[in-house]
């Protein structure tokens, strides 16, 4: 895997997870703020507490569904980029097989790369097709 493909996936992982920790952090910190404020209704001895402890209290809570929400959508993006590689590589083997070659990493390497620049011809030629047609 080339580097800047790399950084790409990172950066796209990195914005799945940052979406999802804002998600959590509002979804639960309205629950902290919820429960902040029915126990400040009907519990005597949390109303008596400070207004920087109760702040406390619902940040923790904010935070804990910041982290757990981020950490459920990256290891979520994870398993699909698992399953997705897992996939491409078995059809690698599978073809790679059929030919009498032994499938190694550098061979499952080759074979992605053959098998994208055949799919980016064969995406050129129908674009090209498609515009000649709409063009008559």
């Amino acid at each position: 895997m080339d580097s800047r493909r790399r950084k790409e996936e990172l950066d796209k992982a990195y914005q799945i997870q940052a979406a999802a920790a804002v998600r959590g952090a509002a979804q639960y910190g309205a629950v902290g703020l919820g429960l902040a404020a029915i126990g400040h209704r009907y519990w005597p001895n949390f109303r008596r507490q400070t207004l920087p402890f109760k702040a406390f209290l619902v940040t923790i809570v904010s935070v804990f569904g910041l982290c757990i929400h981020a950490e459920n959508a990256l290891q979520s993006h994870e398993l699909e980029r698992r399953l997705a590689e897992n996939k491409v590589r078995r059809e690698a083997r599978i073809d790679l097989a059929r030919r009498g070659m032994v499938a190694t990493e550098t061979e499952i390497e080759k074979w992605k790369v053959a098998r994208a620049q055949e799919q980016a011809r064969a995406a050129a030629s129908q674009e090209l097709s498609s515009t000649t047609s709409s063009s008559s």
